[in-house]
């Protein structure tokens, strides 16, 4: 028989994992609500064009990591028409363009937090389905959204338990300066082509900015004498740039200018910015970056809008984080045994009666001796477990302090009050018996 495994490229979110997976997750949804960012939900695919179109023909994403998928019939002039996202920002304009939330008060502050997708070559720390969380805001072409934005994803890696992070920090400049900028690092390139690695060559063709962001080694020494956009700056980005290291400055939020980020995508202008964890090797270094993007709106059939986000890798965090301390599953509090085997429904009435007062409660419900039931409760890493015997015919049953070895009677009614309030004091075994004595006198 066939034995199948997850699609290459992808993985399971086992219990242990989707413990980290949910803590990131209600951790990035209270910052942003904290922040004024409101969630949003886009279809895990788009229009292809919308990618196309907004991240640009010449980047490695169109060109070589699109997931296209087709249905039935569902092709235009012979491609396939539908893709999977690849990031959340252009479909999340594409919503802010077709439902007209340019009539809201701006900016409008959005947040969303799921998977994507990339047919990439699968390597360490990159996946063909990766979750990012996100926070986009659109509608404000100030400096000091780009610093709310930045110090938001700081605040999320360092609650999250990220030891160190460095921001990177750069301005791509705009339609007004870049191009300029653009010919004369073209040029740059043109007079060391020899020595470029056959993929910057390509990129010199078709996007040479994209050469600056290489992480090839080789490039390093070559790209320490090439021109620096920040000397090339027109004076509304470079005001903009200043503005924006000074808002930074009063939230105390440290920078790195890095010249040689300028992001993969095509949408993005002035505000370029990075996550880094100095000492990671290559891609895993960065956990997530953003930076603005005011031509987007329209490249997509809107008026011209500003905007500015950040996309955050919950992969790479989750796995940070799992470096300094390793996460264990969820455990439950409680687990309702029996002396009597085939007693499974007075320990699944018991078990339910404790999930409804908000217990983390489970249930032996196999026909086995109380021994082995006490062994899979201490197994689960459940800290009580709940005896059923003769002593419910007169509404109690024993509690047993599986961590401190104790066991006392509790009355049946009294029984989800005595374990919150052991839960809540995490008083164990016979100081926790020495404290109900002292309650009941």
């Amino acid at each position: 028989m066939a034995r199948f495994q997850a699609p290459r490229g992808t993985r399971d979110l086992l219990p242990a994992q989707m413990a980290a997976w949910q803590r990131l997750r209600a951790l990035a949804e209270g910052l942003a609500t904290r922040y004024g960012y409101q969630p949003i939900e886009t279809p895990l695919f788009e229009d292809s064009a919308v990618f196309e179109r907004a991240i640009g023909a010449a980047t490695d994403v169109v060109e070589k990591e699109l997931f296209r998928i087709a249905g039935a019939g569902e092709t235009r002039d012979g491609d396939v028409r539908w893709a999977l996202r690849p990031e959340a920002t252009a479909g999340i304009v594409r919503a802010f363009v077709e439902h007209g939330m340019h009539t809201l008060p701006q900016p409008v502050r959005l947040t969303t937090f799921g998977p994507m997708f990339r047919y990439d070559r699968p390597q360490a720390g990159r996946y063909r389905q990766f979750w990012q969380w996100n926070v986009e805001a659109i509608g404000d072409q100030g400096p000091a959204i780009d610093a709310e934005v930045i110090e938001l994803g700081l605040a999320f890696l360092r609650d999250a338990g990220v030891a160190q992070v460095e921001v990177q920090l750069n301005s791509i400049g705009d339609a007004a300066c870049r191009p300029a900028y653009i010919e004369r690092l073209t040029e740059y390139l043109r007079g060391v082509e020899d020595r470029l690695p056959p993929l910057e060559r390509q990129r010199l063709q078709t996007n040479p900015l994209r050469v600056l962001d290489s992480k090839d080694p080789v490039l390093a020494p070559i790209l320490a004498d090439a021109p620096l956009i920040a000397d090339h700056l027109c004076a509304e980005c470079a005001a903009h740039y200043a503005g924006l290291r000074g808002h930074l400055e009063a939230l105390s939020v440290p920078i790195r200018p890095a010249p040689q980020i300028v992001r993969g995508l095509d949408y993005y202008t002035r505000t370029a910015f990075e996550y880094f964890v100095p000492g990671r090797e290559g891609q895993q270094q960065a956990l997530g970056g953003g930076g603005r993007y005011d031509g987007l709106a329209e490249l997509l059939g809107g008026r011209p809008t500003p905007g500015v986000g950040l996309a955050i890798g919950i992969d790479r965090v989750a796995a940070v984080i799992e470096e300094a301390v390793p996460t264990a599953a969820s455990r439950p509090v409680a687990v309702v045994v029996g002396a009597d085997a085939a007693a499974t429904g007075d320990r699944l009435r018991l078990a339910t009666d404790l999930r409804r007062a908000g217990i983390a409660a489970g249930a032996d419900l196999a026909t086995r001796k109380l021994a082995r039931q006490l062994d899979g409760a201490a197994r689960l890493g459940a800290h009580f477990a709940v005896v059923v015997g003769d002593e419910l015919a007169d509404g109690q049953v024993q509690l047993r302090d599986l961590e401190a070895g104790t066991q006392r009677l509790v009355n049946v009614v009294d029984l989800a009050r005595e374990l919150q309030r052991a839960q809540a004091s995490h008083r164990h075994g016979q100081a926790e018996q020495r404290g109900a004595r002292a309650d009941s006198r």
